[in-house]
């Protein structure tokens, strides 16, 4: 919905916690797990072209790729672990724009992304910038889910989903939670892989501190 005609501009977005994040200048301070699990739990992978009842979320591809990541990557640390569960995070206020028109918008999208993707590192702590050996891990873990996603849920043919994504070996979609689910269900479930990852972080004992 448009803002009314006349009134200020702005880029900033009213959140169910109550915080107002700046969608341009975003602050780790106004960042709350609670609004990006609820958000990507409700935003639609493949454009809501997908098999089932619901949607397959952004909440469940995040869950997935976390999943597939220490499948690949057994020793990972639990802050690997959570920039994995959180590597398409911004998408909670930005949605998920598929590849094709993300190459058709151009480079301001991607800018957008980025400060989104640094304000939630710093708000839980992790490395404002992702390391370039633990970007690629995450970024296979990524291609493999969006394979399996292709292939079981979004009616590609297995050689047009190899052609796009490549096709994984030595790993199967029937280890992984592919069903798709309520909202409210996803919501759930991307909170708890959230609370016990953080329970393995060193930091206070696992209890990190909320920000004011």
């Amino acid at each position: 919905m448009p803002d009314k005609a006349g009134a200020p501009p702005r880029a900033w977005q009213r959140m169910l916690s109550g915080r107002r994040l700046d969608l341009l200048d975003p602050s780790p301070l106004d960042v709350e797990i609670s609004d990006i699990a609820h958000g990507l739990a409700r935003v639609a992978r493949w454009n809501g072209q997908t098999h089932g009842d619901h949607a397959f979320s952004v909440a469940q591809h995040s869950l997935l790729v976390e999943d597939i990541f220490l499948a690949r990557v057994a020793d990972a640390s639990p802050d690997a672990r959570l920039a994995a569960l959180l590597h398409d995070a911004p998408e909670y206020v930005i949605g998920d724009m598929i590849s094709p028109f993300k190459s058709a918008v151009g480079g301001g999208y991607k800018a957008v992304e980025q400060r989104l993707q640094r304000a939630i590192h710093l708000r839980f702590a992790l490395a404002a910038e992702t390391s370039a050996a633990l970007k690629k891990q995450i970024k296979q873990a990524d291609q493999i889910a969006a394979y399996f996603e292709a292939t079981v849920l979004a009616g590609f043919s297995v050689a047009e989903a190899t052609r796009f994504f490549g096709r994984p070996s030595g790993i199967s979609p029937d280890r992984f939670d592919l069903s798709c689910k309520p909202a409210k269900l996803a919501q759930s479930e991307f909170l708890e892989r959230f609370a016990a990852i953080e329970k393995l972080r060193p930091e206070a004992g696992g209890q990190r501190p909320a920000v004011a």
